[in-house]
């Protein structure tokens, strides 16, 4: 059943990308239909902190008219680090900075763009079971609930493993090789002594292969992972022999945590250009997180898409992907790099000289 009177610009997906470039192309009276499954902006949980970089996601909310409302959500003092290893001896410990990388709520962002946007841009509930070209050349979205469209412009912002990449490429993610175990502890159950350990912004404890990766937030709630460069088993026994004080974290996480393996695409991915396809976000550089990076690309290849629909009619595919290509790849270099001092020999030692610019 076609919907009536669908935008000709389909996003898929209701992520930073796809909300930053729908908003942008709002702003200068471009509509666009954004296509999620989620039943509502709420349906699950929108993950950690965010760092939002000067020279990546900053410009793009400047694009979006949106920057002054971005630093209201910003949470000060949450980016100090604190580097441990397995005994629990510090050998780094940063205070938070003032100044470039601003931190964030993923959720209190991703609110700030949905609200931003005029109702009806966002179809929720619209599953994307198949996305293909008919024998006439034109595209068609076809939904679970049984609804299709056919855009003239289709932008793939659904993430790692997009319905839509398949039409320009057949490269699926792969596993890096590193699990993480997402854990979360309120305030309640962090005491004062897990607090002292963490202390006022993200420790990571690492050791060859493994790591503990815990932010606490200022109203005293613990979110973060437990990292291992395998499938996780007994968790608590991967780290015997750790500090109690870390062995404590470990048990905190208990039998009710969620399980997320890493993939990535590979660093060089790229398709060849289609006039009315696209891609942004992890749906187009899947990466791991160990850079920051991904959050960063996502608003900067939506705004930077949006303005290419308006500046360059005709060729606005090709002129966003001829910039999207290498600093993707840039960013994926760096990301991998980062991911094999985390897990590499060298760990800590590696993340410490990562963390003082050596």
């Amino acid at each position: 059943m076609p919907l009536s009177h669908p935008s000709p610009i389909a996003i898929v997906g209701a992520g930073l990308g796809g909300l930053t470039l729908a908003r942008v192309l709002h702003t200068r009276g471009i509509p666009a239909t954004i296509y999620e499954a989620d039943a509502s902006a709420d349906a699950r949980p929108q993950g950690g902190l965010l760092d939002i970089h000067e020279d990546g996601g900053q410009p793009g909310l400047r694009a979006a008219g949106l920057y002054e409302q971005f630093l209201e959500l910003a949470l000060p003092g949450e980016d100090a680090k604190r580097i441990v290893d397995r005994d629990g001896r510090v050998l780094l410990d940063k205070p938070a900075q003032s100044g470039g990388r601003p931190e964030v709520r993923r959720g209190d962002l991703r609110r700030l763009l949905i609200d931003s946007l005029p109702a009806g841009t966002i179809a929720w509930g619209r599953k994307l079971v198949r996305a293909q070209r008919g024998v006439d050349g034109r595209l068609c979205l076809a939904f679970a609930d049984g609804t299709s469209v056919n855009p003239d412009l289709l932008v793939g912002a659904d993430g790692a493993w997009s319905r839509v990449r398949p039409l320009l490429s057949a490269t699926k993610p792969a596993y890096i090789g590193t699990t993480f175990i997402e854990v979360r502890i309120d305030a309640a159950s962090c005491t004062p002594d897990m607090a002292d350990l963490i202390g006022t912004g993200t420790l990571m404890a690492v050791a060859p292969g493994k790591a503990l990766l815990m932010h606490r937030y200022a109203d005293g709630d613990v979110h973060g992972y437990i990292a291992l460069d395998k499938p996780p088993g007994c968790i608590a026994a991967e780290f015997d022999g750790w500090s109690p004080r870390l062995r404590a974290l470990v048990a905190l996480a208990g039998d009710a945590r969620i399980v997320r393996p890493l993939h990535a695409l590979p660093i060089d991915h790229q398709w060849n250009s289609a006039a009315d396809i696209t891609l942004v976000g992890d749906a187009a550089h899947l990466m791991s997180p160990f850079a920051g990076e991904g959050a960063n690309l996502a608003i900067q290849d939506g705004a930077e898409l949006a303005l290419a629909i308006c500046d360059h009619p005709g060729a606005a595919i090709r002129a966003y992907e001829a910039a999207m290509f290498p600093r993707a790849q840039a960013a994926a270099r760096r990301t991998a790099a980062n991911h094999r001092r985390f897990f590499g020999p060298d760990a800590p030692h590696s993340i410490v000289q990562m963390f003082k610019g050596a």
